[in-house]
């Protein structure tokens, strides 16, 4: 298993990267939940997934190592937030739907479930 906490590097585009990396913790509420976190002109933006309960359609792996990073509806859309591509769907329907800070802009935290079948339809439209 890699180190979870390592920093990578998202290139969007030729003036576009994001350094980037995936967490997961229990919070003080005692809800587990999976971050995202990307920065970029020294703003971070956060998307955080919370595990849901029983028929919440939210699913995360709650600090389980076994698909550790993934993430779940209940209607077989499963993303894996340690892998470039889904990270790469999140920024792009984030940007499409204007909440990602420009320079200098405060940092900003997003459900990530807001997002989640946006990014998933893209990354099926990819892979059909």
């Amino acid at each position: 298993m890699g180190n979870d906490r390592r920093q990578r590097r998202l290139v969007v585009d030729d003036r576009t990267a994001y350094p980037w990396s995936h967490r997961q913790k229990k919070g003080r509420d005692g809800v587990w939940r999976d971050a995202l976190t990307l920065y970029r002109d020294g703003v971070r933006v956060r998307f955080v997934f919370l595990a849901g309960g029983p028929g919440s359609g939210r699913y995360t792996t709650e600090g389980h190592p076994w698909f550790e990073g993934c993430v779940g509806d209940g209607r077989g859309n499963l993303l894996n937030l340690r892998e470039p591509g889904v990270v790469r769907a999140f920024v792009d329907e984030a940007g499409r739907r204007g909440l990602l800070p420009g320079a200098g802009g405060r940092p900003v935290e997003l459900d990530g479930w807001e997002l989640f079948p946006a990014a998933a339809s893209a990354l099926d439209e990819q892979t059909a």
